[in-house]
């Protein structure tokens, strides 16, 4: 599929190299010379140098035969102009990053309808729903949510004084009566779609799904279970910590933010009077002391330094703050981080280049199958994704246990009247939701993970 990206920064250059290991034919595009050499030299990719919104630009970007343009340069108004111009010039999909707060929902709907776009992102929003989740169920590092709200994945450390080291599968669900499938477990760089016979160990990340009762039941039966985070600190005044305190604060949770920059504390307070705003260094141990690292529930860092996120999480975490989260948009800082002890790390830029993957798998599905859902597990080396069932379907009304499903792809869970871990008695259904995992494979659509 021909896609074409204006703008690589950050975020661009993330969407194009996750959209290149799919196999899409992309073109860049970006008016400095010195990225476009970059990128080419990098990814197999056409590039051009030019404006995103000029007509030229585009045409020798090959837009009149492109299925999908991305705009997500560091302007939302450019963004939108771009994409206006793309579609006009017959781009089938357009997809413009819009950031500012300014742009409510009611705005969007409108300029998605007037100016032809398929989808507006926002990096910042969606690293603060992230968040979000996992503030309200803090025993887990990372949490994604699929249609049927009530049905998750979470993924979960074992710490080295689990009760799981040691145990299979086959014995945890014999000890444990919660109505929970494990997916993956990571362990070290490898992860594995596990069997009954699997042992996990202490230092283990795991992948589990089930409703949300049943993760409280099991949490609590494994004695981890957290409740949701009241008194939360944030470091940064960044647009993902006020997107995040607003929520917080919605939620009934008090929420103090800390920031350098006088006038961001000065807009901060006046958009949400409800926050502690605290002008100051975030780096001073002395001044998050004083502001009662000791006695909170969450410290969420969000500086636009990954480094000094990573540092002032860990001397956090040195303070017992039951749940620390650090944003980290680097790959080899993320990995870095986690050997340090930080399991929670939040990436917004992998967040948008998730939905960039799924909404292109999406784009090429036929009849019988719809990507819903799309996301990156275990630090990239697993998929979740959830299929919408289409009425064309061929493997309907069949046992599970009679459909031969291939290595490194595990069925997570039917989603119907209501979710179920499936057994080998369940069938698909037309019009079910059903998750599926898979490591080592790029699956399109649900029929790819059958063996034919």
């Amino acid at each position: 599929m021909k896609i074409i990206i204006a703008g690589l920064g950050k975020i661009g250059t993330t969407i194009l190299a996750s959209l290149v290991a799919e196999g899409h034919d992309v073109v860049a595009i970006d008016s400095n010379p010195d990225i476009i050499d970059e990128i080419t030299n990098i990814y197999d990719v056409i590039g051009v140098c030019g404006n995103g919104a000029d007509t030229d630009a585009l045409s020798d970007a090959g837009v009149d035969k492109a299925e999908l343009f991305v705009a997500v340069t560091g302007s939302d108004e450019f963004n939108m102009l771009s994409c206006f111009i793309a579609r006009k010039m017959g781009a089938a999909h357009t997809i413009a990053r819009i950031r500012s707060p300014e742009y409510n929902d009611n705005s969007l709907v409108f300029m998605k309808q007037h100016l032809g776009l398929s989808m507006a992102i926002n990096p910042e929003l969606l690293a603060a729903h992230e968040l979000y989740n996992i503030l309200k169920f803090p025993s887990a590092v990372k949490i994604e949510t699929f249609s049927h709200r009530n049905f998750e994945m979470i993924e979960i450390k074992l710490k080295p004084d689990s009760i799981l080291d040691g145990l299979s599968l086959m014995q945890l669900r014999h000890k444990y009566k919660s109505k929970i499938l494990i997916c993956t477990v990571q362990r070290d760089d490898k992860v594995y779609i596990p069997d009954g016979n699997f042992v996990l160990k202490s230092g283990d990340k795991i992948g589990i799904t089930a409703e949300l009762t049943e993760f409280q039941k099991f949490f609590k039966e494994l004695g981890i279970f957290q409740k949701q985070a009241k008194n939360v600190m944030i470091l940064g005044g960044s647009r993902t910590a006020f997107y995040l305190a607003r929520r917080l604060i919605n939620g009934g949770s008090s929420v103090k933010i800390i920031e350098q920059r006088r006038e961001r504390c000065d807009a901060l307070s006046e958009a949400i009077p409800k926050a502690v705003i605290i002008h100051g260094d975030g780096a001073q141990q002395e001044l998050l002391m004083e502001e009662g690292l000791d006695s909170l529930d969450a410290f969420v860092a969000l500086t636009g330094m990954d480094e000094e996120n990573i540092l002032i999480s860990i001397f956090a975490a040195s303070h017992s703050v039951p749940t620390v989260i650090s944003k980290v948009n680097r790959n080899e800082l993320s990995s870095m981080a986690e050997k340090l002890g930080l399991d929670c790390i939040v990436s917004p830029k992998k967040i948008i280049s998730d939905i960039l993957v799924r909404y292109a798998r999406a784009l090429e599905n036929s009849m019988d199958s719809k990507v819903e859902t799309l996301y990156k597990l275990m630090d990239g080396k697993a998929e979740a994704l959830e299929f919408k069932v289409g009425p064309d379907f061929k493997y309907t009304n069949i046992p599970i246990k009679d459909l031969r499903i291939q290595e490194n792809i595990l069925l997570g869970g039917i989603i119907r009247n209501k979710p179920v871990i499936p057994s080998g008695n369940d069938v698909i259904l037309p019009n079910d939701r059903v998750i599926v995992v898979a490591t080592d494979k790029k699956i399109r659509e649900l029929s790819d993970i059958f063996e034919s």
